[in-house]
């Protein structure tokens, strides 16, 4: 099924991401990860490309084993910063064969030590690439506080439009602690005409090192009570995972309140993270 179809249903949603193995030796392990997450029968998962493109060789053979082996409708995603349009249209013709029909389209960064392809310049041009390949559903990246790179959140939502009028049919956002922050961003989104389905992008806070790590590569904030939350626990691995997920749990029971139209939790292939907050999600998107 094609991801716009699951989201236009009138519920909200709870999608899980995953990401492929970094090398070969871990890929059963991996995948194996994945599985007891797809199996918890989430709405859609996605998996990620690799920073730079880095995982991209093992990203459709993830998505290819969780939507045969669990039936469950699976996003991949697919970077484009160090792509040719020939690499591109390799990929594509790969999840045309493995009956995959839904693409995350990013950017994506420049792997380390490496140099940009030159085909592409932004998230839009791949966009229109992947529209002109075949019937796939695309979906973009959004930002509730703005792209690093963006000069101000007005520029930003702009080059979201474009990104949407390329072809772009739903958006899911990057990570964010403040759900004032998404609010905000949907308001001025929605103001601005762009009128698809967005998923809000949560990532409980499982260890103070890895939270400072995405932080400091997305640049999302950290609010008061989060920062309360590390300081106090921040030396105490199992009482800040527990505390963390407690807080992904608020953070998604308010937006599903606030009417959100789904939720994509960025697992980090822990399966007991998952099925801990799908679990106490059961009620509040029944109502």
């Amino acid at each position: 099924m094609k991801i716009i179809d699951i989201l236009n249903q009138d519920r909200p949603t709870l999608s899980f991401e995953v990401f492929p193995p970094k090398t070969s030796d871990t890929y059963d392990s991996v995948a194996k990860a994945t599985q007891d997450i797809a199996a918890l029968r989430p709405d859609f998962m996605s998996v990620t490309y690799g920073a730079g493109g880095g995982t991209s060789d093992y990203t459709v053979g993830i998505a290819a084993g969780i939507q045969q082996q669990y039936g469950v409708d699976v996003l991949a995603h697919l970077t484009c910063a160090s792509s040719t349009r020939e690499h591109v249209a390799q990929v594509l013709e790969n999840l045309k064969e493995k009956g995959i029909q839904n693409v995350l389209a990013l950017r994506g960064d420049i792997p380390e030590g490496g140099a940009p392809a030159h085909d592409y310049q932004y998230a839009a041009q791949l966009v229109k690439d992947i529209k002109a390949h075949g019937d796939f559903c695309i979906g973009g990246a959004c930002y509730p506080e703005g792209h690093l790179e963006s000069p101000d959140l007005v520029s930003d939502i702009r080059h979201l439009k474009e990104k949407v009028d390329a072809g772009a049919q739903h958006l899911v956002s990057q990570l964010f602690f403040d759900n004032e922050d998404f609010f905000r961003f949907l308001e001025r989104a929605r103001i601005a005409g762009i009128d698809v389905p967005i998923e809000a992008g949560i990532m409980p806070v499982l260890s103070r090192s890895s939270i400072q790590r995405m932080v400091s590569m997305c640049g999302a904030s950290l609010p008061r009570k989060l920062t309360r939350i590390l300081a106090r626990y921040g030396d105490h691995p199992a009482a800040l995972r527990e505390a963390g997920i407690a807080y992904a749990i608020d953070q998604i029971s308010d937006l599903i309140a606030g009417g959100v139209e789904g939720i994509h939790l960025y697992t980090m292939n822990d399966p007991a993270v998952a099925q801990q907050i799908a679990g106490s999600l059961t009620s509040i998107r029944s109502v």
